[in-house]
């Protein structure tokens, strides 16, 4: 363009067909249904024997066991400083039943924190016990003298956790094996000699760790339980043992959660915006689908009957090495007999195929219901991401027995619910109110119950963020 010379601007050359905006308004659109991320695979629920509880309640009898409490410790925690809640001292074979809260609380006084780095000895094997430790917090390996020759890992404690229980009662107890950190470590002592001199000044103490003291152990089993008696092997004409089963006292009943809300839909909406999908339909499947996820939510997690919470103690492992390997589910499997499945979040199962790769092992997988899942000794290993993952980067894996012929687990439910549209799901019509909206009432009852206690472990503590 030369100088001087108008510019001259170019202008769009006309329309010559229908454009796509205005040929819209007389298309039909393609439409899916509402979309849910929260929608996950609930293979707990899918997986788990559902019982039909008449009632409302669900009682679980028993043997009678002479085991009490939950084996742990609690401790609060301010700044730096820990203290042992003083009922939880309870929890201390020669403290049990004891309920003097004022000298309870006097024994909690005179525990005295220590820090143990990575490594360090708390106990040697062969040493005078005369020191209960409590651990706050960390892991400690039990290492005793193996049949061979070297040393054995006896076991592995972590938070919650109590070693030199027998020193309170017993003056001649020695160490019968080292008790060493395996991380950093919090512990409270009590040494004996305080909770002697303070049962000096207190006569109920004092009675209380004599019938400690002079008290036989009742006769049980393997388990904690009533012995049996029972003769084999014998010949002639021997007087046999008399005995009897006994029961349980006051067993426990697991009352039915339940999960409730109220969907209101307008009239308006209903009526008229019907095609091509029901929304009064999508609305009640969405609803649907959000209660079952807080269902499965609840079995896990529910402080009264959620798995990870009804694990006993003596059920509860802990990794040897953090991460969870291969040689840690092998450990809870051998907690119980005809285990079913392994339940995991799928960060756990990840890691878990981390260390296997790290050992060149291939998991197997097996079919269920026509989806591969991956399997570890023939027992299926399930995605769950209602197991929680602590700040920490851990998690929990569970591993059960289920039904009710197997002793196992079982989750609860009430069925012939007015308005049901699934088992223990219902559906009711509530009214039309003053504005024209329309209620739906959107119950589900549920729980689970753990029959005995070595049907439900749990591998505690599972490192999965290691990447070596």
């Amino acid at each position: 363009m030369s100088v001087g010379e108008e510019t001259r601007t170019q202008e769009p050359a006309p329309q010559q067909s229908l454009g796509t905006s205005a040929a819209r308004n007389l298309a039909t659109t393609t439409k899916t249904a509402p979309q849910m991320q929260e929608i996950s695979s609930r293979w707990l629920l899918r997986t788990l024997p559902w019982v039909n509880v008449q009632g409302g309640a669900y009682r679980v009898n028993r043997r009678l066991t002479y085991a009490v409490g939950d084996g742990r410790i609690t401790f609060v925690k301010t700044g730096d400083q820990v203290q042992v809640v003083p009922a939880e001292l309870g929890e201390l074979p020669a403290l049990r039943s004891f309920a003097d809260e004022e000298v309870l609380g006097e024994l909690a006084r005179r525990c005295r924190q220590r820090e143990v780095p990575a490594g360090g000895v708390l106990a040697s094997f062969g040493n005078p016990a005369d020191t209960v430790l409590l651990l706050a917090h960390g892991k400690i390996e039990k290492v005793g003298p193996g049949p061979y020759g070297s040393d054995a890992v006896l076991g592995v404690l972590a938070d919650g956790a109590y070693l030199g229980e027998h020193a309170l009662t017993d003056p001649d107890a020695i160490w019968e094996y080292t008790a060493r950190a395996v991380t950093a470590c919090t512990v409270l002592e009590l040494p004996r000699t305080d909770l002697e001199q303070l049962a000096e000044r207190s006569p109920s103490l004092a009675a209380h760790l004599e019938q400690a003291r002079t008290t036989p152990p009742h006769a049980a089993n393997a388990y904690g339980e009533r012995e049996i008696e029972l003769s084999a092997g014998h010949a002639g004409e021997p007087a046999l043992p008399t005995t009897f089963v006994d029961y349980e006292a006051a067993p426990r009943e697991y009352e039915l959660s339940v999960a409730q809300t109220v969907l209101r839909v307008h009239t308006r909406v209903a009526d008229l915006y019907n095609q091509p999908m029901n929304q009064t339909e999508q609305q009640l499947r969405l609803t649907v689908e959000a209660l079952k996820e807080r269902q499965e939510h609840e079995l896990i997690n529910n402080r009264e009957f959620g798995l990870l919470n009804n694990c006993e103690y003596d059920q509860r492992v802990q990794p040897h090495d953090g991460a969870p390997g291969p040689d840690d589910l092998d450990e809870l499997l051998s907690r119980r007999r005809d285990s079913k499945l392994f339940l995991a979040h799928p960060r756990a199962i990840a890691a878990f195929g981390r260390e296997c790769s790290r050992r060149g092992l291939v998991p197997e997988t097996i079919d269920v219901g026509g989806t591969r899942i991956p399997a570890w000794r023939g027992v299926p290993l399930f995605p769950c991401d209602k197991i929680p993952i602590s700040d920490a980067q851990t998690t929990s894996i569970i591993c059960m027995r289920t039904g009710e012929c197997e002793q196992g687990v079982v989750g609860l439910h009430a069925t012939g619910l007015a308005d049901e549209v699934e088992p223990s799901l219902s559906v009711r019509f509530m009214g039309i109110d003053e504005q024209a909206i329309i209620s739906y009432l959107v119950t589900t009852y549920y729980s689970a119950a753990v029959l005995v206690p070595d049907a439900l472990g749990v591998l505690e503590n599972v490192e999965i963020g290691r990447w070596q």
